[in-house]
């Protein structure tokens, strides 16, 4: 998709529908679910969903993956003990799903499998089954973090706020 196109997407598309898609018993949900998962490996999982991006920074050229470790770094996701945070960047505008994780989880969970997370949330956004893709990305996360960043039997705080933030 071209800067303007993204730009009218960004300026006309659905983003007001943020709330109707994600209501406050959603996000408690979300909320619910990464809190459970987190207790079964080393992670930290963070959840951040954007209606759209500012029209000059798509005309500047800034992109979904940009704001993406934008946003990991404003949240802070970085800032774990064992490197181990993960963060689902979703904008809404452009149907776009992004995953970035801090490198002690990048050195052990493949690209590929990211993809593949994305890729049934994807699928479920686009039949707007936003709890249903919301909740099977968390569910998939914990399932890889479990696989590759298991827990060690220590105590694992909770670093990081467990519920989504929508900006």
């Amino acid at each position: 998709m071209g800067r303007v196109q993204r730009m009218l997407t960004n300026l006309f598309g659905h983003w007001f529908q943020l709330r109707r898609r994600f209501p406050a018993a959603l996000l408690d949900e979300m909320t619910t679910a990464i809190a459970a998962g987190e207790r079964t490996h080393r992670g930290e999982v963070r959840f951040a969903i954007e209606s759209r991006l500012a029209p000059l920074a798509v005309l500047e050229g800034f992109d979904a993956p940009a704001r993406a470790r934008q946003v990991f770094s404003q949240l802070r996701v970085w800032d774990t003990e064992h490197n181990s945070g993960v963060l689902f960047y979703v904008l809404m505008a452009e149907h776009r799903i992004e995953i970035v994780a801090d490198r002690g989880i990048a050195a052990r969970v493949t690209t590929a499998e990211w993809d593949a997370v994305c890729a049934r949330m994807r699928e479920c956004y686009a039949r707007e089954q936003w709890r249903e893709g919301s909740l099977a990305g968390i569910v998939a996360a914990h399932a890889l973090l479990m696989q590759h960043f298991p827990s060690d039997g220590t105590d694992n705080p909770d670093e990081l706020p467990d519920r989504p933030v929508l900006l």
